[in-house]
């Protein structure tokens, strides 16, 4: 992994602990993970390849970054303090939030120095992926998958308390 490949995979990490102090939701919250993300599919995101069971591959980890993304915004803590709503990532929501950033780091250091790319080439060669290209771009959009999901569960849920603190409580049991 090149020095860039670490420092972007732990400042990825590290959104998330920045998280658990709690802040007030803002539009930064949003931006920084996005940027993040953006900055990595612009990397390294060259192409997705469509070739044999690429899709396949590339919608399967998606899927598991969009329950992984689902599933930490649902464990974030948002309370209103006024006007404003405060967000606070629990220990479920860092766990996740770690468990699917920290398995591509660990599976690209199995493949590059713990002897995986011999048995990642025999698993693409009889499940037809055509390349490296197809994992790259799986794991990417696995992590774009689950901060797009992630932040997009939390803002539903800060709407929904917005809206249900600005509606009197008369209101609100018609």
């Amino acid at each position: 992994m090149t020095t860039t490949e670490w420092i972007t995979d732990i400042v990825l990490i590290l959104v998330v602990f920045r998280q658990l102090r709690e802040g007030r939701l803002d539009l930064k919250a949003f931006l920084i993970p996005l940027g993040i993300v953006a900055f990595v599919a612009y990397s390294y995101l060259d192409t997705v390849p469509t070739a044999g069971n690429d899709l396949v591959l590339i919608g399967a980890l998606m899927a598991v970054g969009a329950a992984l993304g689902t599933a930490g915004g649902i464990h974030t803590r948002l309370r209103a303090a006024g006007e404003h709503i405060l967000i606070k990532a629990g220990a479920v929501s860092a766990v996740l939030w770690v468990l699917g950033m920290g398995a591509r780091i660990i599976f690209q250091m199995w493949v590059e120095h713990g002897g995986g790319a011999d048995d990642v080439g025999r698993f693409s060669v009889s499940h037809h992926i055509t390349g490296d290209q197809a994992w790259v771009a799986a794991f990417v959009l696995m992590a774009l998958t689950e901060v797009v999901t992630r932040l997009a569960t939390i803002f539903v849920r800060s709407r929904s308390r917005t809206v249900a603190r600005s509606v009197p409580a008369f209101e609100r049991m018609a």
